[in-house]
């Protein structure tokens, strides 16, 4: 069952990027083995995933496994076939254990914040104040590379009104959710494009807590330089 759910959403994926004319620019900045931490943005609803794993594999040779919502895995049916999907609960046990057993794993910071954005948040990082995957990656002492997407917020449209309702996806957490619109039942087929940077080291394991900001800060500036290159290309 779990080879066949994978198989099916290989294709999936595969189906989405050709429909999407999906690309990867930078494809040499990303090791054929070894773990590896990439740190991007994230698209509305998520939706740009696939394409992008998709590309990965392609590039690589390698299946990724993605951080995922800890919330989602509250949820029964999903918390047991996103693993099957190269979905990873998202705490840092978890991200490490991966990372040490040699994985390529993706991380979105802003996580759902990004994923259900507002209409004016289009393309802007939502990483607040978050510190986890700093600290994730001088813990695992791994490369991280920055990568940005650039068409994963127009594959969908807001109708007017701007509906929305409510899920609760952890404990003090109730995120707005948008309801959009594509083409019918399909995404709207705007082009996807994803730009890779070179890797950058690790914070060192005793960084403290200002040089994990700064290090936060020099990676979202190569992410958002990325992001212009996407939307150039």
């Amino acid at each position: 069952m779990r080879a066949a759910v994978f198989q099916l959403a290989a294709r999936g994926a595969a189906l989405s990027a050709l429909y999407h004319r999906a690309r990867l620019l930078g494809g040499e900045h990303l090791p054929r083995s070894g773990p590896v931490l990439l740190v991007g943005n994230h698209g509305v609803w998520g939706y740009e995933t696939p394409a992008f794993f998709h590309l990965l594999h392609h590039a690589t040779g390698r299946h990724p496994l993605g951080l995922a919502e800890r919330g989602f895995f509250r949820i029964p049916l999903i918390r047991t076939v996103l693993p099957w999907l190269g979905g990873v609960e998202g705490t840092r046990d978890k991200a490490l254990e991966v990372l040490r057993a040699g994985a390529l794993v993706v991380c979105y910071p802003g996580g759902a914040l990004e994923v259900f954005k507002r209409p004016p948040g289009r393309y802007q990082l939502r990483w607040e104040q978050a510190l986890g995957f700093a600290r994730l990656a001088a813990r695992a002492g791994v490369p991280v590379v920055p990568f940005a997407g650039f068409g994963v917020d127009d594959t969908f449209v807001w109708p007017p009104g701007e509906a929305r309702l409510g899920l609760r996806l952890k404990e003090g957490d109730r995120y707005r959710v948008p309801l959009m619109v594509g083409l019918g039942p399909l995404p709207l087929p705007v082009k996807l494009t994803f730009a890779v940077a070179p890797a950058q080291e690790p914070p060192p394991p005793d960084a403290s807590e200002s040089r994990l900001t700064e290090w936060r800060e020099r990676v979202a500036a190569s992410v958002r330089l990325m992001m212009v290159r996407a939307r150039n290309a």
